[in-house]
């Protein structure tokens, strides 16, 4: 195992002296100024877009911006199998400058707690002052005009973000819509976009996109990773620099629907690893706690946290338009997982969120139109040792145990995450949303024939 730690200066004038709590880590310098004091590596991008809106977000959000970017070099960029002892559990220690460093050294508790819910690492985090020529990093107007949106949404191509955009649209919401973007799924933001522009109105001026990430070059001495689970906590903090910007406290949408923000393990072997803790009711409260602390107005909000997905879509308010859109949304963990097979981006058609996917469409429209590398699961026996099988069976499994016990759904959903922040009444609600959602994909998978090899 290796220790990690990563050193934020602003720019290579930064000459503040640091001292790292483990002189013997792996010490990594990441810049994030060029020589146009311009934010890179994907938060200028989004800085200037936000600008161009007339949208200048504030300092502690820029630095929440930066410190979720170097969250994102590190999981990205530190291997979990040559640096950490179980495979899994690294240890990394940050070191960023920020406006207030001691609002920021009050909250560095919280913040790491709340990574190390989300990705399953030990991260220490430390706190200084920017250098003095540093206070600012956006050129502010004198007079702002001020952006007329009333809400922001987040947006990833996906399915549940597309029925949240649709919702609020049709409602007569003004959302500005933020994306991040990395792989090949994220193709489906633009045309998701183009989309609801045919029907609610041009989208560029509320579409707002960064591509956040960091190569070899960037991190030179580190490999790489791809389990990326600390990956929303950049969706959180873009979405935060467009809140911070507007007046008033802000509505901030996470669509998602109940079962995958639970991430409840379907079997026991999955030790509450089932996807990621992305939307998870916890970490969304740890991420409340951070906006309040560091004085940004706004409120996290996921409407669909006691829906299903087949409920969300059955309750979308542009039926039509969704219908004849969904194929467009990606759902798929690993869109590019076919290629070895010389196949393109797409759905495979058996990981979690593509099972997810199938049984809500079909719950909601009766068929589904999407493409999918295995068209029809019941057409063929899956094998029991192939990856194609592995959540189909944890699904019947679990599908068998909630009808046999429908009670033990008020057990299940506390096993990936505290749910203390909580009324008994609304962990009824996540343990109904939960049963209700096996169900639904019960009914997709319980008649699947899997035979041992």
């Amino acid at each position: 195992m290796k220790r990690h730690s990563i050193v934020v200066r602003l720019n290579p004038a930064d000459k503040t002296k640091v001292t790292v709590r483990d002189k013997g880590s792996h010490i990594t310098t990441l810049h994030f100024v060029d020589g146009d004091r311009r934010l890179n590596h994907g938060l200028g991008q989004m800085l200037d877009q936000l600008s161009d809106r007339a949208m200048y977000p504030s300092e502690n959000a820029i630095d929440l911006a930066i410190l979720a970017a170097t969250v994102i070099g590190a999981d990205t960029r530190i291997s979990r199998t040559t640096d950490s002892q179980d495979s899994w559990t690294r240890e990394i220690d940050l070191y960023i400058p920020v406006s207030e460093p001691d609002v920021w050294s009050e909250n560095a508790s919280l913040i790491e707690r709340t990574l190390r819910f989300l990705t399953g690492d030990h991260w220490r985090i430390e706190f200084r002052a920017r250098q003095k020529n540093m206070k600012s990093l956006i050129d502010r107007p004198p007079e702002l005009v001020g952006a007329t949106f009333d809400s922001v949404c987040l947006f990833s191509g996906g399915l549940d973000s597309f029925v949240g955009a649709i919702d609020l649209l049709a409602e007569g919401k003004n959302p500005i819509l933020v994306s991040h973007y990395r792989d090949a799924s994220t193709k489906s933001q633009e045309i998701c976009a183009k989309r609801l522009g045919h029907t609610y109105g041009d989208m560029g001026p509320r579409h707002v996109r960064a591509n956040v990430g960091f190569d070899k070059n960037d991190m030179p001495g580190l490999g790489s990773e791809t389990t990326t689970r600390g990956r929303s906590f950049i969706f959180f903090a873009l979405a935060s620099l467009a809140a911070s910007s507007l007046n008033g406290t802000t509505p901030l949408y996470v669509p998602e629907n109940g079962l995958i923000s639970l991430n409840v393990p379907l079997d026991p072997l999955r030790l509450g690893a089932w996807s990621t803790r992305t939307t998870h009711p916890f970490y969304m409260a740890r991420w409340q706690d951070l906006l309040d602390n560091l004085g940004i107005n706004a409120k996290l909000l996921n409407p669909y946290r006691f829906k299903t997905k087949g409920e969300m879509l059955s309750e979308c308010k542009n039926q039509s338009f969704l219908k004849k859109n969904i194929s467009i949304t990606i759902s798929c963990s690993s869109v590019t997982k076919g290629r070895w097979k010389g196949l393109p981006p797409g759905h495979c058609g058996h990981c979690t969120p593509c099972l997810i996917r199938r049984a809500s469409v079909i719950a909601a429209f009766g068929s589904d139109a999407t493409d999918y590398s295995i068209p029809d699961l019941t057409a063929q026996k899956l094998n029991a040792k192939q990856a194609e099988a592995s959540n189909v069976r944890a699904f019947q499994m679990m599908s068998h145990r909630i009808s046999k016990h429908p009670g033990i759904a008020n057990t299940l959903v506390h096993k990936t995450g505290p749910l203390s922040d909580y009324s008994a009444k609304e962990i009824a609600e996540y343990a109904a949303v939960f049963r209700r959602g096996i169900e639904e994909v019960g009914a997709l998978v319980d008649d699947v024939v899997i035979e041992a090899a």
